[in-house]
């Protein structure tokens, strides 16, 4: 993931000097667009969308890397435009009035995602002891099929994951617990196995094998 992160963030720079030192290549229309209709139009059509902000709009910008973490919720509107957006689509207006800004999705690049759910038992509330005899307890009747996994989500996990019967969806490298990717890894799909944190107890189901999807975004914010 730092390697994504690294390459887009100096991605973002380059085009945000480039776009301060570089003469303008853009040519000019006849007339500059005044409705945001028509700004969003020509955002689309340019070859440029940075040095079209700055030259012939001349409306102030910022260029910004964005992290997807999770493919089934979303922190904000950033991170949810980096995944469902398509690149050079032009998104808005946001904001109150007088700071109104679009969006632009410049480009994407892969992460890798780990699908998973959990079952988390806290040792705030549970000794250690009598939190691994339960997690114990749990994996015995989820392997001898007396219980399903999300059954025993729904019961015992102390997450906010026991609404979703344990299933926490697709969840970008680096966002877990290094412990936990790494267990995720070596395990088979269908496994069920327990790691301990500092917070507590979490039963882990490897639902899926690790896919591909998009995990990052560069995106332009034209300030209106």
């Amino acid at each position: 993931m730092k390697i994504h992160i690294v390459l887009l963030f100096t991605l973002g720079i380059a085009l945000n000097l480039h776009a301060q030192k570089t003469p303008t290549t853009v040519q000019p229309s006849t007339s500059v667009p005044t409705t945001i209709p028509q700004i969003k139009a020509e955002l689309e059509k340019s070859p440029n969308p940075i040095l079209y902000t700055r030259d012939i709009l001349k409306k102030k910008f910022r260029i910004d890397t964005i992290i997807v973490s999770r493919t089934r919720t979303f922190s904000g509107i950033a991170d949810s435009l980096a995944y469902h957006g398509k690149e050079k689509m032009v998104y808005g207006p946001y904001g109150p009035a007088g700071k109104r800004f679009l969006v632009q999705l410049l480009s994407k690049a892969p992460n890798q995602f780990y699908h998973i759910s959990q079952i988390f038992i806290d040792t705030a509330l549970f000794r250690y002891h009598v939190a691994d005899s339960l997690g114990n307890l749990i994996i015995t009747k989820i392997r001898s099929g007396k219980a399903t996994f999300g059954q025993l989500a729904e019961t015992y996990s102390m997450g906010g994951e026991a609404s979703t019967k344990g299933d926490l969806g697709w969840i970008a490298r680096g966002i877990l617990l290094p412990t936990i990717e790494h267990e995720v890894l070596v395990h088979k799909k269908g496994d069920v196995f327990k790691i301990w944190s500092a917070s507590g107890l979490h039963i882990i189901q490897k639902m899926d094998e690790p896919k591909q999807d998009t995990g990052f975004a560069l995106m332009l914010q034209v300030f209106l």
